[in-house]
This record gives structure tokens, C-alpha cells and sequence, in this order.
């Protein structure tokens, strides 16, 4: 056998091959020039059907022969440990090895990667650059005195626009009581009440929400000296879900610009739990998995599934 080469080619074998080729090809020409022929060079029929099912059956014996030649040396030609070798660290493919340290496929894994996220990236800048941004380069040296600081003007509403919002919030979900109160000054902290389903403490920052705790309808929502408790879970799991997932509503509601907007997207979700304990989820069709109810709600449809099966 000749030597191997780096990249683990038999080329004895290989040679070999291309030759059985050559005959594979030439087996099946004389098969189908049999075919055309037909039965020649005979006087009786019957010698003639003998004849060609004769010939016919040598040259379909012949194809066999020289198709399982071509496969056994296919065998022994190997075929190189990747198609494309990056220069030098192609040596590395030599590593005897190479299932526990496969740092060449490893290699060649990052290779692609990090060409398929130039690609990407090339395309992401083709379409930026086809925006027109409003701040230019021209805009950006302009001195800081000529450029006027916007005044956050949202976050300083006054508090009776926020008590108008809420009370109008208030009337829109008849199963849903919202208590407003201001303990610590300006600031305002909701105790919404869902049906006799659960109980919702929202602290806010003028019209937007800060914080968010979900506890059950019979749970305790005051500490000892009658203001609203903020910092305590719920002592049942199904309801330290939904503040989990409360939470991540508030992500998900965001719109600086109108934040009564937000306010009352947020309480529409938050409704949509009056069927806590009696939605099935829309994706299992069971009512409890792991002992617990469907807890996540959709952000656009409202529908009711399980956390696992959300995903």
C-alpha cells in the first residue's frame, strides 16, 4: 500500500479505483449495446433466445463484478478529515486523538461562524445605512448650549391627571378594584383586587410602575403598621409565578411617550387572570401540570398556558 497522505488519502487504492470505474462504465456499455443488438446470428429462434439470454446475463454478471470491486476499494480509499484546511492547522487533524481533543473541527466550526456573521453583519449595515437618521454628523458638533436639554416632562405629572387615569382604568374592568393611596408623598401605590381571585400591589413613579407583587385573595397584603407590604412574596408558588411574570410584563409594556397608555395595557393583562383556576392551557389542554395552573398569559392574545408549555 502506498504511503498515506496528510490529509488521508490511499492513492494506490485510489488509482485503483478510477481504473474500476473505467471498467464499470465499459460493463455497462456492452450491456446496453446487447440490448441493442438483440438476438443476431442464429438460424432457429429458440437458438437465438438462448444466445442473447446467455451473452446478456455474462455482461449483467460482469457489471456486478466490477460495481463490488469499485465499492471495496472505495473502502480503502479514505476520504481527507475536512474538505477545505485552514493552512497550517490542518496538522492538526493528525492528532491520533482527535475524539478527545477535536480542536480541529472545533477550528473549522468558529471558521464558518465567523464568516456567516461578517455575512450578517454586512447586510445589517446595508440596511442602516439605508435610513434616514434625524441626528446627523453635522448635528452632533453643534455646541450644547445651542442645543436646548429636553425637559422630562412625563415623569413630573401631576397627581390629579394620574387619579383621573386611574379612576378611569377603574370603571373600564367592573371585576377589578383599584384602591389608590399615597404614603410616602407624590408617589403612588395601587392595591388592585381581581375578583376573589388575587391581590395586586403596584407601586408607581407618577403613571409609570416600578414594582409589581401578586399575592392570593386571602393573604395578608399589610405589615404591622398598616402600610401596603412591598417587599413580601406570597407564600403560595402559583402566585410567586404570576408576580414572575407581572414583572416581565412590565418589560414588555414600555411606551415612554404615553405612559397611561401602558397603565392600562398592563391592567387588561392583568384581567385576564379572573380565570386563573379555571383557563386550561392552549397549547397541553390540561388545567394543572406539576401542581400548578396555567400561569403565563400571552402578551397579544390574553390566552392562558402553562410555563413550559409557552415555549
Amino acid at each position: 500500500m502506498a504511503d498515506m497522505l496528510s490529509v488521508g488519502v490511499n492513492l494506490e487504492a485510489f488509482a485503483q479505483a478510477i481504473s474500476a470505474i473505467q471498467a464499470l462504465r465499459s460493463s455497462v456499455s456492452r450491456v446496453f449495446d446487447c440490448l441493442k443488438d438483440g438476438m443476431r446470428n442464429k438460424e432457429t429462434l429458440e437458438g437465438r433466445e438462448k444466445a442473447f439470454i446467455a451473452h446478456f446475463q455474462d455482461n449483467l454478471h460482469s457489471v456486478n463484478r466490477d460495481l463490488n470491486e469499485l465499492e471495496r476499494l472505495s473502502n480503502l480509499v479514505g476520504k481527507p478529515s475536512e474538505n477545505h484546511p485552514l493552512h497550517n492547522s490542518g496538522l492538526l487533524s493528525l492528532d491520533p486523538v482527535q475524539d478527545k481533543t477535536p480542536l480541529y473541527s472545533q477550528l473549522l466550526q468558529a471558521y464558518k461562524w465567523s464568516n456567516k456573521l461578517q455575512y450578517h453583519a454586512g447586510l445589517a449595515s446595508g440596511l442602516l445605512n439605508q435610513q434616514s437618521l434625524k441626528r446627523s454628523a453635522n448635528q452632533m458638533g453643534v455646541s450644547a448650549k445651542r442645543r436646548p436639554k429636553a425637559q422630562p416632562t412625563t415623569l413630573v405629572l401631576p397627581p390629579q391627571y394620574v387619579d383621573d387615569v386611574i379612576s378611569r382604568i377603574d370603571r373600564m374592568f367592573p371585576e377589578m378594584s383599584i384602591h389608590l393611596s399615597r404614603p410616602n408623598g407624590t408617589s403612588a401605590m395601587l392595591l388592585v383586587t381581581l375578583g376573589k381571585v388575587l391581590k395586586v400591589i403596584v407601586v408607581m413613579r407618577s403613571l409609570f410602575i416600578d414594582r409589581t407583587i401578586v399575592r392570593g385573595y386571602s393573604e395578608n397584603v399589610y405589615t404591622e403598621d398598616g402600610k401596603l407590604d412591598i417587599w413580601s412574596k406570597s407564600n403560595y408558588q402559583v402566585f410567586q409565578k404570576v408576580t414572575d411574570h407581572a414583572t416581565t410584563a412590565l418589560l414588555h409594556y414600555q411606551l415612554p411617550q404615553m405612559p397611561d397608555v401602558v397603565v392600562r395595557s398592563f391592567m387588561t393583562w392583568l384581567r385576564s387572570y379572573i380565570k386563573l383556576f379555571q383557563a386550561p392551557c392552549q397549547r397541553c389542554g390540561k388545567f394543572l401540570q406539576d401542581g400548578l395552573p396555567p400561569t403565563w398569559r400571552d402578551f397579544r392574545t390574553l390566552e392562558a398556558f402553562h410555563d413550559t408549555c409557552r415555549q
